[in-house]
């Protein structure tokens, strides 16, 4: 069977996606790579030599493409996404889906109709810290899934988030749509529904106060990048604009009737994430994120601190975020190639995405419980169904 072939459509940060979507001989090849930043376009020419390298989404179309993977800044997804899919190309759109709700629903119903396959990337569904905690909440060991608390250590936060567009609301919404996407999206997943009432509380506590600030439109987040660049207080050439929150807590109620709470906070020392989950017969935490790190169980009666009565090892992988990114990809391309369900889900990432959009609301205003949007029901269930009769790369 031949490569696939692939298109990417912006080549910055996430790159490495793209990279490793390039398997000659093996599956898929990056045939062309769209980007208006002539920097971007000289680093895929070097990455990918045989590929069309162009400014223009239509020329890229245009190459014979069976698969398109959206790696642009999270407000301009919408657009080259719905014109791949309207083009009747497979779509890989990184997280979030898109940063208006309407976009996502709209996004969703064009896939429908035109039968193109749309994926979506949160690849934190192939983290094996989460995947272990998955397995044990799958195999009954803590009973029924009544709550889960995660926090979230963003210790790279100036660096990452507060430095490029990622600090300018009209751009990302919010950091708790940009970054906690990922965690509503497992805390839905572990908990087997989503969220139906959210209420946040936040504040811009720290970098809104650093005056050094500098346009770095120019440069890549691994230019500036550096564990020196502490404490957050002295962090220096932060965004012209910041306007979004560096510390916010969200509390959720799920349709399956699970309470959860996810709290984010972009000036700690440590960068990594806490997940709690709390069933009818006992509960599940993780010490650490990456490989070596310990997920916790306990499911018999303590009086008082207990040593945890179980403990699993957190797996290596091999690759970005664990190997999450490998399988990933290798996940989509299977997609691409047969359709089916897949671990992610664009219904799931679009549910995110309105949580988190609900609930920067609700942190901007006055903290009240808000209702999130469902999605159609008929837009749900062809998308649980696996996207029947949607098209084939041939």
């Amino acid at each position: 069977m031949r490569d696939l072939r692939i298109g990417v459509i912006g080549y910055g940060a996430r790159g490495p996606l793209a990279r490793e979507a390039h398997r000659q001989g093996a599956g898929a090849e990056v045939v062309a790579v769209c980007d208006p930043s002539a920097r971007a376009r000289d680093e895929a020419g070097t990455a990918f030599p045989d590929a069309l390298i162009t400014a223009d989404l239509g020329e890229l179309l245009d190459h014979g493409v069976d698969a398109v993977m959206v790696l642009t800044p999270d407000d301009r997804h919408a657009g080259p996404v719905l014109a791949a899919l309207e083009a009747g190309v497979a779509v890989f759109c990184e997280k979030p889906l898109a940063v208006r709700i309407e976009d996502t629903d709209r996004i969703l119903a064009t896939a429908r109709r035109t039968g193109a396959r749309l994926y979506v990337g949160h690849n934190m569904r192939h983290m094996p810290v989460i995947t272990v905690m998955k397995e044990l909440i799958d195999d009954g060991r803590i009973g029924e899934v009544k709550a889960i608390w995660c926090r979230h250590f963003v210790g790279h936060g100036g660096d990452y988030y507060f430095k490029d567009w990622h600090a300018d609301r009209s751009r990302s919404t919010s950091l708790l749509l940009q970054k906690g996407a990922h965690d509503i999206d497992v805390i839905h997943w572990l908990a087997g529904g989503y969220s139906r009432r959210v209420a946040a509380v936040g504040a811009l506590s720290v970098y809104g106060d650093v005056t050094d600030r500098a346009d770095r439109s120019d440069e890549r987040m691994t230019d500036w990048f550096s564990l020196d660049n502490w404490p957050p207080s002295a962090q220096r050439g932060l965004h012209p604009i910041i306007d979004v929150e560096d510390l916010s807590m969200m509390n959720m109620v799920l349709d399956g009737g699970v309470l959860a709470s996810y709290q984010q906070c972009h000036f700690t020392p440590d960068y990594w994430r806490n997940y709690t989950v709390i069933g009818t017969q006992g509960r599940i935490e993780n010490t650490g994120d990456a490989a070596g790190a310990r997920v916790h169980l306990w499911n018999r009666r303590h009086n008082g601190t207990g040593e945890p009565d179980e403990s699993v090892e957190v797996p290596a992988g091999i690759g970005g975020h664990g190997g999450a990114d490998s399988m990933l990809i290798s996940e989509f391309l299977r997609f691409v190639r047969d359709g089916g369900r897949t671990e992610t889900s664009p219904v799931a990432a679009r549910e995110a995405v309105a949580a988190g959009i609900v609930a920067t609301a609700s942190l901007r205003g006055d903290g009240s419980a808000l209702p999130v949007p469902p999605l159609e029901e008929d837009l749900v269930a062809y998308f649980d169904a696996g996207q029947p009769g949607s098209g084939q790369a041939h």
